[in-house]
């Protein structure tokens, strides 16, 4: 008995494509301290020493960078600890020597570019 001529087979394999396991990273957010005229200069500093854990010379320069160019970023870092520090930054509010009470600082939460 003949065998038929069979058809030639050709066996091929495909690579593994390797899983990206690389750690995304969380995109950055800016705290944001913007200036006002209410606030006395002591009392941001203050705020920023206790909400930040920044030391004097810090919570000057960046109580000054705001007074001067309107706004400045205190903090960055990811979006739900910036919200964290928001939240503590506008807990605070000064009491003046003639009983009025102030409201919070202003500050907002941005994307980092």
């Amino acid at each position: 008995m003949s065998v038929p001529d069979l058809p030639e087979t050709i066996v091929t394999t495909k690579p593994r494509t390797q899983d990206d396991t690389r750690t995304r990273r969380l995109p950055p957010y800016h705290v944001v301290l913007e200036n006002d005229d209410h606030h006395s200069f002591e009392f941001v500093m203050e705020v920023l020493q206790k909400a930040l854990a920044v030391n004097e010379q810090t919570a000057y320069k960046l109580t000054f960078e705001a007074h001067s160019k309107g706004r400045c970023v205190v903090w960055t870092g990811p979006k739900e600890v910036a919200e964290l520090k928001i939240e503590q930054i506008t807990s605070f509010h000064e009491m003046r020597q003639d009983g009025r009470k102030l409201g919070p600082l202003g500050v907002t939460l941005e994307p980092a570019s």
